[in-house]
C-alpha cells in the first residue's frame, strides 16, 4: 500500500528569514514551500494542491488579506493562516471574516502553530469524511429528497432513474401525503431539462371554470375581469417541467383540450385564435384509481393512455413500516436545523411507537409529527412523552405496541449517527471483516473506519 504523503504548506512571506525559520520547523512533518509575495504564492496554488496557506499580512505589492481571499476563491477547502509582527484587533477581525482559519502574531511561538495545523487539518479531514459518509447514505437511503430502504421504494427508486433522462410522459399514483410532488421534482432534477422550469399546477384547487384559464391561459376581453392576455402554465413551462396534481378532478371540457397538447404539443388561449406551441414534458399525479375511474365513465380513456406511458406507484407508508425510522431520523436532522435544536435521536422506544402507528396521513402526516416534536419536546433525546396524544391513545385503542418488530422487517436506525453505524458494520460484514475493503466501499480512509468502530466499541468485529 502507498504510504499517504504528508500535508502540504505554502508560505508566502517577504522576509527570507521568517520563510526560511518556518521551512526549518514544519520540514519533518508537512512538505514545505516558500513564495516570496503573494502574486508568486497565487501562481503556485494555481498549479499545485495544498492542505494550508500561511501568509504575511504585509507584503509588497497584494498584501494577505488580499491574497487570502483570492486562495480561497480557487480553493474553498484551504485552510488559510495569516502572519503579522503588527497584529491589531481590527486586522484579526477582518482576516477571520475573509476566511482566515486563524490569525498569528510575529514572532511565531512554534509549538503553538504545529498544534493548530494539526487541529485544523484534523477538523477538516473529519468535515469531508462525514461529507463523504452523508452522500453515500443518501444514495443507499434515498433519491434527490426522497428516503426509503425498503423493497418498495428501492423499485420506485429505480423507475425514477430509468424514466428522468427520457422525455416520457410519467403517472404517479399514490394515496395523499405519500410524496408524490417530490417524485415529480425528483424526475425533473434529472431529467436533461433541469435547466428549464418547473411548474405545479394543483388541479383540485381550481375551480373547473379557472382551470382552463389556468393552464391555457387567456386574451385580454375572453371574459368578464379578463383586463389583459395572461401566459397560462403550459406556455410558462415552456422548455420545462409541467406538474398537474391531481389530474383525476379535470372537467371533461379540459380533459379534451388536454389530450390535444398532450398529442400536439399546442393550443390556443382562451379566447384566442393564435395557435401557442410548447416544448414541455408532462408529469401528473392522483390519489385516484385513474383506470377505475376510466371505467365508471369519469375520466377520458384515451387521456388515461396518453398519461399513463410510465406508471410509478407509491405505496401508503403502512405499507413501508421499516422505512418509519430512516424517515423519522431525517425529519429529526430537518426539524433540528431549522429550529435551533440539538436532540441526538429518537429514542428506540418512541421509534417502535412511530412504527406501530398505521398513519393514515403517510409522510406527510409523519413528517409533521416529528416536526411537532422537535418544537415541543425538551431533554436531548426525543422519547415516548413527546409523541403527541392522540396517536398514543389511537395505540392503545388499537392494542398497544408490537411486541417485537414483525418478521422479515429490518429496522433502520432513528438517527444519521446510527444510521452511519449500520453502513459501516454491514461493509465488513460483508468483506469478511477487512477493514480496507469496507472503507474503501464507504468511501471514507482506513483511519475513520477505525476511529468510528472505536466509537462504536466494535474493534472485535475487524479482522485486518
Amino acid at each position: 500500500m502507498n504510504a499517504v504523503p504528508p500535508p502540504s504548506v505554502l508560505i508566502a512571506d517577504d522576509d527570507k528569514s521568517t520563510r526560511d525559520g518556518l521551512q526549518r520547523a514544519l520540514r519533518n512533518g508537512y512538505r514545505v514551500f516558500l513564495a516570496e509575495n503573494a502574486e508568486r504564492a497565487l501562481a503556485i496554488l494555481g498549479e499545485n494542491d495544498f492542505d494550508v496557506l500561511l501568509a504575511d499580512v504585509r507584503m509588497p505589492g497584494m498584501d494577505g488579506l488580499t491574497l487570502l481571499q483570492r486562495a480561497l476563491a480557487q480553493r474553498p477547502d484551504l485552510i488559510c493562516i495569516l502572519l503579522t509582527a503588527y497584529g491589531n484587533v481590527e486586522t484579526a477581525v477582518e482576516a477571520m471574516k475573509r476566511g482566515a482559519h486563524d490569525f498569528l502574531a510575529k514572532p511565531v511561538n512554534l509549538d503553538h502553530l504545529d498544534l493548530l495545523l494539526k487541529r485544523a487539518l484534523r477538523s477538516r479531514d473529519v468535515e469531508s469524511e462525514n461529507r463523504k459518509l452523508r452522500e453515500q447514505l443518501d444514495t443507499r437511503y434515498g433519491l434527490d429528497n426522497i428516503v426509503g430502504a425498503s423493497p418498495t421504494m428501492q423499485r420506485v427508486f429505480d423507475a425514477i432513474r430509468q424514466a428522468a433522462p427520457t422525455q416520457a410522459t410519467v403517472l404517479i399514483q399514490g394515496d395523499s401525503g405519500t410524496g408524490k410532488e417530490l417524485v415529480a421534482r425528483a424526475l425533473h432534477r434529472l431529467s436533461t431539462r433541469n435547466r428549464g422550469p418547473f411548474v405545479v399546477v394543483h388541479c383540485a384547487a381550481l375551480a373547473p371554470t379557472l382551470l382552463e384559464s389556468e393552464l391555457f391561459g387567456h386574451e385580454k376581453g375572453a371574459f368578464t375581469g379578463a383586463l389583459a392576455r395572461r401566459h397560462g402554465r403550459f406556455e410558462l413551462a415552456d422548455g420545462g417541467t409541467l406538474f398537474l396534481d391531481e389530474i383525476s378532478e379535470i372537467e371533461a371540457s379540459v380533459q379534451v383540450k388536454l389530450l390535444r397538447v398532450l398529442e400536439e404539443r399546442r393550443f390556443e388561449r382562451v379566447g384566442g385564435s393564435e395557435t401557442v406551441e410548447v416544448d414541455i414534458r408532462l408529469i401528473a399525479a392522483t390519489n385516484q384509481n385513474l383506470r377505475q375511474r376510466v371505467q365508471e365513465g369519469k375520466f377520458r380513456e384515451d387521456l388515461f393512455f396518453r398519461l399513463d406511458v410510465v406508471n410509478i406507484e407509491l405505496p401508503p407508508l403502512l405499507n413501508r413500516r421499516e422505512d418509519i425510522p430512516l424517515l423519522a431520523g431525517r425529519f429529526l436532522q430537518e426539524f433540528n436545523a431549522k429550529n435551533g435544536k440539538a436532540f441526538e435521536a429518537i429514542t428506540p422506544d418512541a421509534v417502535d411507537m412511530l412504527s406501530a402507528y398505521s398513519w393514515p396521513g403517510n409522510v406527510r402526516e409523519l413528517r409533521n409529527t416529528v416536526e411537532k416534536m422537535v418544537v415541543l419536546a425538551s431533554g436531548n433525546k426525543l422519547t415516548t412523552r413527546d409523541i403527541p396524544a392522540n396517536i398514543r391513545e389511537t395505540l392503545r385503542v388499537e392494542g398497544g405496541l408490537p411486541a417485537k418488530t414483525p418478521a422479515g422487517l429490518e429496522q433502520p436506525p432513528a438517527s444519521l449517527a446510527e444510521t452511519e453505524k449500520r453502513l459501516i458494520l454491514a461493509a465488513l460484514r460483508k468483506h469478511d471483516r477487512n477493514r480496507t475493503k469496507a472503507a474503501r466501499e464507504i468511501g471514507i480512509s482506513r483511519r475513520t473506519l477505525h476511529r468510528k468502530l472505536k466509537e462504536y466499541k466494535a474493534d472485535d468485529l475487524d479482522a485486518g
